[in-house]
């Protein structure tokens, strides 16, 4: 028997029969091997991958909204570009305002019989898979335009307040899941990892379920204008909805002939001129409803896993207690502190330009690059290559450190940006860009996650006095990220506003195609440079990290030491 090993570790008890004796032999062991490994040291596996399935609900639909929700309100709900745009500012704009709050609530929120933050993310699953399923779903063309518009911005806030009760927990439970720091840097390595998955997740299957009905629609769009479709995505699905379309086509004209529609699909023409439109149209609108179910029953699923597998367990510098500091002396504070806001401006940038390309990629692929149809595959291939990318930026910044690997990162994606400009109706070329992409994605999403313990470590050490705080530091680096989106949804359609941009409008126009150009290359370049010099000049570097490293570890075998006394 191994030193270390449950009492009963033999080769006999494993080979379980149908003998009572055995199966209760067996029963035993496992009884016993579970509780050794409870109570080995360090932070279990188990633990570990059940804190990382708790991400994927805030980055799956996260990705959905950042790259669907646009080209949704816009050519599948047909709203104006002015009220899209409004819809999406002011709702990430009341998300970037509760972040604090709730992170403050949570603060001050006492230590429960489950804990202190997993209460939270309890309470706000139901209601936010509600409010995201009912985000997608399209209400009558006879509604009127001010009624949508109120729909679609309600269940917007409600479901990025949900969210926030969510993600702002969620993220601060790092602090809290007991073990070393090493622990704690291997636990985010795993929630990195499975955040970037959640986003192929997210993307892929929202992509796979619509995209090829956005291709229909711009076939319908050629079909108008007297042009020939687009051959690479024309297949038997194609020839058998042009069928319908043709059969439909022919009970409109029997309507007319009647003065009324006779026949309850041909309530379609009544809104349409196009029956074909019409049809595209509501196979769409079906398919955005199935894919928000899909993601809502993910969502649910990961909750529940995070909710019985992870227990808070407080630490040295984290006692898991109530702030006693009123909120403006906290927010003080922190923004007093250097560091923090040096890795916020800089986070703020990077997210602004790859947010801006984010939303406006679909719209871009659709419209200006040829490839309607063909844009979900793409966001496939960019977000295997970001998660396959996560092992290498992670040897890259403990081999070289974090502030050359964010540097060389950002700059990585700025050739492919501009050359994605260039090139048209080339989905190898398309590919090979993305990739590229990708890999500098990876970097966004790796790195100011590091880098944020490392402040907040940073922080701890410089006022020991003042601790419980975590929640407040990252509700405020969630509140910037957000504040990114909505500031880059909102440039994003209010310069397709301006340009001339009218839902379901099948017409060449040149300033529209010049604005997304702009919007791809040289908007999001200009502030990926503000950021790399802002990453450049931020104070923690190795040397500060291992001052630090050596620091945590003292306190944590002087507070072992004083609990054994």
């Amino acid at each position: 028997m191994g030193l270390g090993e449950p009492s009963g570790w033999n080769k006999q008890q494993l080979e379980v029969s149908c003998q009572p004796e055995r199966c209760v032999s067996f029963l035993r062991w496992a009884c016993s091997l579970v509780s050794w490994l409870q109570e080995k040291p360090g932070l279990p596996l188990c633990r570990k991958v059940c804190y990382a399935v708790g991400g994927i609900p805030y980055q799956m639909t996260g990705n959905a909204l950042g790259f669907f929700l646009q080209i949704f309100l816009l050519d599948v709900a047909q709203l104006e570009p002015f009220h899209a745009s409004l819809i999406i500012f002011l709702g990430r704009a009341w998300d970037a305002v509760t972040d604090p709050a709730i992170g403050f609530l949570v603060s001050k929120s006492p230590r429960r019989k489950y804990g202190k933050l997993v209460p939270w993310i309890a309470c706000s699953m139901p209601f936010g898979v509600l409010s995201y399923c009912m985000m997608w779903f399209t209400l009558s063309d006879a509604t009127p335009a001010s009624l949508k518009f109120l729909w679609y911005l309600f269940m917007y806030s409600f479901f990025q307040t949900c969210m926030t009760c969510h993600h702002v927990p969620y993220s601060s439970l790092t602090m809290f899941l007991g073990g070393t720091q090493r622990d704690r840097d291997s636990a985010t390595a795993y929630r990195m990892g499975m955040e970037v998955f959640s986003t192929l997740l997210g993307s892929g299957i929202q992509g796979q379920i619509v995209g090829s009905y956005h291709a229909h629609m711009m076939n319908g769009c050629y079909v108008s204008n007297e042009t020939l479709p687009n051959t690479s995505t024309y297949s038997l699905t194609d020839s058998l909805e042009n069928t319908v379309r043709a059969g439909l086509s022919a009970f409109c004209s029997s309507c007319k002939l009647w003065g009324r529609c006779r026949w309850p699909c041909c309530q379609l023409c009544v809104w349409y001129p196009h029956c074909h439109c019409a049809l595209s149209l509501f196979f769409q609108r079906r398919a955005y409803v199935f894919a928000s179910l899909v993601l809502g029953s993910i969502y649910c699923l990961s909750c529940l896993i995070l909710i019985f597998g992870v227990r808070e367990q407080p630490g040295p510098l984290s006692p898991l207690g109530k702030v006693e500091l009123p909120f403006a002396s906290c927010l003080r504070m922190i923004v007093g502190h250097k560091p923090y806001t040096q890795l916020l401006c800089g986070f703020l940038f990077a997210s602004l330009a790859f947010q801006i390309t984010q939303g406006i990629f679909a719209f871009f692929c659709t419209h200006a690059a040829g490839l309607a149809g063909k844009f979900q595959h793409l966001v496939l291939i960019m977000l295997v290559t970001a998660s396959l990318s996560i092992p290498f930026w992670q040897w890259f910044l403990g081999r070289f450190g974090k502030k050359t690997a964010v540097s060389l990162g950002l700059v990585l994606i700025m050739p492919a940006l501009v050359a994605v400009t260039q090139v048209m109706h080339n989905f190898l070329a398309f590919v090979f860009l993305v990739i590229v992409a990708g890999c500098s994605m990876a970097v966004l999403y790796l790195l100011p996650w590091s880098m944020l313990p490392d402040t907040v470590d940073d922080f701890m050490l410089r006022n020991p006095s003042c601790l419980n705080l975590e929640a407040l530091f990252y509700s405020f680096y969630v509140f910037f990220n957000k504040f990114a989106g909505g500031l880059a949804v909102g440039i994003s359609t209010l310069s397709l506003h301006f340009a001339g941009y009218h839902a379901a409008d099948c017409t060449y126009n040149p300033s529209v195609i010049l604005t997304l150009r702009l919007l791809m290359a040289p908007i999001p370049i200009s502030l990926l440079l503000i950021a790399i010099i802002i990453f450049c000049l931020h104070p923690i570097n190795e040397e500060r990290r291992k001052q630090m490293r050596i620091e945590m570890e003292a306190m944590g075998h002087q507070a072992q030491r004083g609990s054994r006394e």
